[in-house]
């Protein structure tokens, strides 16, 4: 899966978006250079998955549509094939840029080797996109079947029956059902691989800056991936990842308007279906780029028609043809465009600053951020240099805007101008969360005007001296943004591939047999368990009230009973320490991570359900109650007896320096040994679990003996402890040690992400199921004094 998600994938996708891109460049006379294929082509890809997904019945032919646009460019480009394979020896720079900004883009999931996201425990909207590109692709926009009585139902219809952006959704699922893979491991790639054909016109830019060769290269290749939009790309953010490669390409059309502009109306359709593309991708917002685009090429056409080069006659042609191209390639916006004007306005105006605490600073926008988060402000010598990487960058970026108007690139110099201007009124207008998109999608013009200064000095400085600059700057600008990168690869959170692989399997086993109530909270789980038509623990959308509050899971014995007959199925963590669900559930399949529990044939809800606990008299005080409550209805007693715990105590250990405790959790900020002391209370079989957020490599030894080392055991919410194990250990009776140990520097993905340990405990090996004990009403007594999950009161 890893090799096909990660490797054949993407080559499939640059078939797909190349193609694509042939098409579009045959139609509109053969002007497109190959740079631009990719992200025209992947523009015309969204617009055909955009009409097909709009005609329901279509929709699961889009993969097939999206093969045939391809096809149809390589059949009909043979000869332009020829032409470039010719050149392809004197392209290698520009063929490696795309590369590396992929292998750089996926570097967290490629150097795990196993198939993962990174956007973990961070920002769970790829959840959202993963759900809604499978049921555009399966059910296309047909939202009448939905049951809005569930998460699944009402986070579809709630986002996508609102004219929510679904132009890269509809991309990322048409290309990933062509090759029958699951959406949850293609999601990082798809974004990757987006990412790098940004190069595409980045390199472009380059160029017309008047850098060529390995400038041009490490232009174009750090322009893609400064510190802000890597950050974004880990987290999954393929509405804006999808839009900058739009954006990027209207300003290489921008900077190429003498190649179209003049030409024949058939020479607007790349500008046109880039325009659609951007829209249907980012929604009504992506307007405000647009427009900032059409006054430069406004301005253009009409110093052409003052000068006699273009007539009014020609420029309305092609604004017609322009004007076409866009209402089709982006029809289901246009079509309830009040619908996206609204979901624009809800982002822009809403007090949600999504998963940033407080806004981000301006000078993010020069590339450079030194902190494994994008989130965060460098300290120490960190901030110290990220300043003076500022500072250079900053004085680059002037010299290249005056080296823009020296070299007569005014369109260019212009389209850069007004991209700044837009980001300026955001950021002045905005929230804190559009404010920080429009920041991400600004920092690589700016850092493409950045090294617009090193071409300054290279194309001819007044004094050799300022020339012999070039080479450090270049450094300068490459290695604050590469280091920046490599923070926050190092500090990334990876997907548990296993846990997930087995919640698809349940899927397959299960479907159909829903509405299934899921006890975690992991949003993960709608797409995963997606034909079980899941209901979650305070989901965005919950079914009913079961948790504590949003980001905490299931308490099943929070819920009366009948609260929970709509639900044949219950999934939930295989964690010992946790309540089973009521007595009308029996298990129907345990794994390594989840147990699956239906309702019995013919089971009627219990009366009442109580958890037991405190001080004897008071656990006994509430049996009496429900021995009367039974009495009085010809009922029974049920009760659940608790699993035996040998609970290890983290908060009274001695803990290494800098380990420290948040949510009297332990923090395992940085390497170090905890050890802790424990009873045995007999010889024996043991099973040792630990619930924690691990993604670092943590090893775990009894007595000296090592048992395991535990990476990557996530579990999606930082609220909610991932559990571990079991680990099989054979103890005598008595006192043993436990040692937990955090390693030392790792160059691995994620040596750096979070590692916290909420809980140890020990359950005897091979425990028999629990079986509940009936107790007839009058004898209530017999209860009391034992420890047990719950009891019932149940009809006989």
């Amino acid at each position: 899966m890893f090799v096909l998600t990660a490797l054949v994938y993407p080559g499939v996708l640059a078939v797909l978006c190349v193609g694509a891109g042939l098409l579009v460049d045959r139609a509109s006379r053969r002007f497109l250079p190959a740079a631009l294929l990719p992200t025209v082509g992947a523009a015309a890809l969204i617009a055909v998955s955009q009409l097909s997904t709009y005609v329901a019945p279509l929709a699961p032919a889009t993969p097939y549509l999206m093969a045939a646009v391809a096809a149809g460019g390589f059949v009909l480009s043979r000869s332009r094939l020829t032409g470039l394979a010719r050149r392809a020896q004197s392209w290698r720079w520009r063929l490696l840029v795309p590369v590396l900004a992929y292998a750089l883009a996926l570097a967290p999931v490629l150097l795990a080797g196993r198939p993962t996201f990174s956007s973990y425990m961070a920002l769970a909207d790829s959840a959202v996109h993963m759900m809604g590109a499978d049921f555009l692709l399966r059910h296309g926009q047909d939202y009448a079947h939905l049951d809005l009585r569930n998460s699944y139902g009402q986070f579809i219809n709630n986002y996508y029956n609102t004219s929510y952006p679904s132009g890269s959704d509809t991309l990322l699922g048409g290309s990933a059902f062509l090759l029958r893979l699951p959406l949850i491991w293609v999601f990082q790639p798809f974004n990757a691989f987006v990412l790098a054909t940004a190069s595409g016109p980045a390199w472009l830019l380059a160029r017309r800056i008047g850098l060529d060769g390995l400038w041009a290269a490490l232009a174009a290749l750090t322009a893609t991936v400064p510190a802000l939009v890597y950050g974004f790309e880990l987290l999954g953010s393929i509405k804006e990842i999808t839009a900058l490669s739009m954006i990027l390409t209207l300003g290489a059309l921008v900077a190429l308007h003498r190649h179209w502009l003049r030409g024949p109306p058939a020479a607007a359709i790349p500008f046109a279906l880039v325009l659609s593309g951007g829209v249907s991708a980012l929604g009504a917002g992506f307007g405000a780029w647009v427009l900032a685009t059409l006054v430069i090429l406004l301005i253009v056409v009409i110093g052409d028609v003052r000068a006699g080069r273009q007539s009014a006659r020609q420029l309305l042609l092609l604004a017609g043809a322009g004007a076409i191209i866009t209402l089709l390639g982006a029809l289901p916006t246009w079509l309830d465009v009040s619908g996206s004007l609204h979901v624009a306005q809800n982002i822009a105006s809403s007090t949600n600053p999504g998963n940033l605490p407080k806004p981000l600073r301006w000078f993010q926008v020069f590339g450079t951020w030194l902190r494994g988060s994008y989130k965060q402000l460098p300290s120490g010598a960190d901030l110290q240099l990220t300043d003076a990487l500022v500072a250079i960058t900053l004085a680059a970026c002037v010299l290249g805007a005056l080296h823009l108007l020296r070299i007569r690139r005014y369109a260019l110099a212009g389209w850069l101008a007004l991209m700044l201007v837009v980001w300026l009124a955001l950021s002045r207008y905005a929230t804190t969360w559009v404010d920080a998109k429009s920041l991400m999608l600004t920092s690589p013009l700016v850092v493409l005007l950045a090294w617009g200064g090193l071409a300054a000095l290279r194309a001819g400085a007044p004094a050799p001296v300022l020339r012999a600059v070039a080479v450090p700057l270049a450094f300068v600008l490459a290695a604050g943004i590469l280091a920046s990168d490599a923070a926050q690869y190092h500090s990334s959170n990876l997907a548990p591939t296993a846990r997930y692989e087995e919640l698809a399997s349940l899927n397959g086993r299960f479907a159909g047999r829903g509405p299934t109530l899921f006890t975690d909270f992991d949003e993960y789980s709608l797409y995963e368990l997606r034909d079980l038509d899941v209901g979650g623990p305070d989901f965005v959308y919950p079914p009913v009230a079961l948790a504590e509050g949003h980001g905490y899971p299931v308490e099943l014995d929070r819920a009366s009973p009948a609260a929970l007959q709509a639900y044949p199925l219950i999934v939930t963590r295989r964690d010992p320490s946790a309540s089973p669900p009521p007595s009308a559930y029996g298990l129907l399949w345990q794994g390594s991570y989840y147990r699956v529990w239906g309702r019995r044939p013919g089971a009627r809800a219990a009366i009442a359900h109580t958890a037991l606990g405190g001080s004897r008299p008071a656990q006994c005080s509430r049996i009496q109650r429900l021995a009367r409550l039974a009495t009085a209805d010809g009922a029974q007693l049920l009760a659940a007896p608790s699993p035996e715990l040998v609970r290890i105590p983290l908060a009274s250990a001695p803990r290494p320096a800098g380990w420290g405790h948040e949510r009297q959790w332990l923090v395992m900020g940085r390497p170090g040994r905890l050890s802790l002391t424990f009873l045995a209370p007999r010889r024996g079989a043991w099973e040792l679990w630990l619930q924690g957020q691990i993604m670092p490599a943590v090893s775990v030894s009894v007595d000296g003996r090592p048992l395991a080392s535990i990476a990557g055991r996530l579990d999606g919410n930082s609220l909610v402890p991932d559990t571990i194990g079991p680990l099989a250990v054979q103890l005598s009776a008595g006192r043993h040690r436990l040692s937990v140990v955090r390693g030392g520097l790792s160059l691995a993905p994620g040596a750096g992400g979070s590692a916290v340990l909420a809980a140890i405990f020990l359950t005897p090996a091979g425990a028999a199921a629990r079986e509940t004990i009936r107790v007839a009403p009058g004898h209530w007594r017999a209860l009391c004094g034992h420890s047990y999950d719950w009891i019932e009161v149940v009809r006989a």
